[in-house]
């Protein structure tokens, strides 16, 4: 009995260390949870963005989105006044007036004048901040203009981000849409053809299309030339060429009527037939140029297609480049107006925020109207394509400088 007595004591006894060993493993654990979950506090936005923080960018982003609301409405009032005769004479159903014009109109214009509403909802909210001596109060709390601005450049980063993503990705595609429904229903023709068309396809490889039809993706008159150290080696001339539309991959096309004729020593070697698959480094996109044909790429087809006409030694490149560097400055345009707008609107004046919202206006317009003229510079001047990107972003980041240096501290 005794024996048994101690057996039962024994697997007690052994019961107990084992527990107290998943007691110290799970002491370990927990401490390691803990010392994990303090790293990660350190990374937790209620760090940063305080319940102060969560007001300003609730009414910072409420503002911008109801600006945009309103102004688009309007916008959108005066040209189906405006348009509304064309739609009828042209027979536009309602499904394509509303889904393929309007729904990609409201983005395109929202995302054109974003600095504008952005500038008029700092001012907006900003002022009444201020009329109400809200502002003073956070600042005799011992808040500092600096501490203060925060909250406003979280929500630029918002919506720089929106609308840089809009620019670079939606966008373009959109563009496609409306530009086909103004072509077919209010009459804005696009050029759809090209003659005398000769580019560089390839490291020595010149193509010539004496006429070529976008709408049907074929030219005629074809011929391309190889050379090898400055001397003609091929010779191809095809009656007409079509584009593989369908096909997987790029640079499909199908020759009709062709002939090539090559060139060794002394001698030339000439085959023919009927119809020939071929790859040809071209798309209808090099042949054809139509007006804001650069809005209508994402910025990675952008990039590529400079990449491309740069390697083929194109000049016509250069509104290419300017789109592409805009899509990027404009997006730190928030960030500029938002600091010219919180300076001006943030102090406490007779008069309302009548004056300020005069400002912001004036200041966005110039703000667009310099995007237009620098794009000009680029192209008419020479402006290195960045440079005239860049340019009204600089000259504001100057007047931002001075009027936060002003602003009450």
């Amino acid at each position: 009995m005794d024996t048994a007595r101690n057996i039962r004591y024994q697997k007690l006894l052994n019961a107990a260390r084992a527990l107290r060993r998943c007691g110290s493993k799970a002491a370990l654990a927990a401490a390691w949870i803990k010392e994990k979950l303090a790293f990660m506090a350190v990374l937790s936005p209620s760090r940063y963005i305080k319940r102060l923080d969560w007001y300003i960018i609730k009414k910072f982003i409420g503002t911008y989105f109801y600006a945009i609301a309103l102004i688009i409405s309007i916008s959108i009032v005066f040209d189906i006044n405006e348009n509304l005769a064309k739609f009828a004479q042209y027979h536009a159903p309602l499904k394509a007036i509303v889904f393929d014009y309007y729904v990609n109109f409201v983005p395109y214009f929202a995302n054109l004048f974003s600095p504008l509403f952005v500038f008029i909802a700092v001012i907006f909210f900003t002022s009444k901040l201020a009329g109400n001596s809200e502002i003073i109060s956070m600042l005799a709390a011992g808040i500092s203009f600096r501490r203060l601005m925060r909250p406003y450049m979280i929500s630029c980063v918002l919506i720089s981000a929106l609308s840089f993503y809009l620019s670079a990705y939606i966008i373009p595609h959109g563009t496609v849409v409306r530009q086909n429904f103004e072509s077919m229903y209010k009459n804005k023709r696009k050029n759809t053809s090209a003659d005398n068309v000769m580019l560089q396809v390839g490291k020595g490889v010149i193509a010539y299309i004496q006429h070529y039809d976008n709408q049907m993706k074929k030219g005629y008159g074809f011929s391309l030339d190889r050379f090898e150290n400055k001397k003609l080696v091929s010779h191809m001339t095809a009656v007409e060429i079509q584009y593989d539309t369908i096909s997987d991959s790029k640079y499909h096309w199908s020759a009709t009527s062709w002939k090539v004729r090559e060139l060794r020593g002394l001698r030339e070697h000439i085959t023919s037939g009927a119809r020939k698959d071929t790859i040809i480094q071209m798309e209808p996109t090099d042949l054809v140029y139509s007006k804001g044909q650069q809005e209508t790429f994402t910025s990675p087809e952008l990039k590529e297609y400079i990449s491309k006409q740069i390697d083929r030694g194109s000049s016509n490149v250069v509104q290419y480049q300017v789109e592409y560097y805009k899509r990027i400055a404009s997006s730190f345009a928030s960030f500029i107006l938002t600091t010219i707008g919180v300076s001006l609107s943030s102090r406490k004046r007779k008069g309302g925020m009548g004056m300020y919202l005069g400002i912001g206006l004036a200041l966005s317009f110039t703000y667009i109207m310099l995007q237009t003229v620098s794009s000009t510079f680029a192209i008419q001047a020479n402006t290195p394509p960045i440079l005239a990107a860049w340019i009204p972003n600089i000259i504001f980041a100057v007047v931002a400088y001075f009027c936060y240096r002003k602003a009450p501290n």
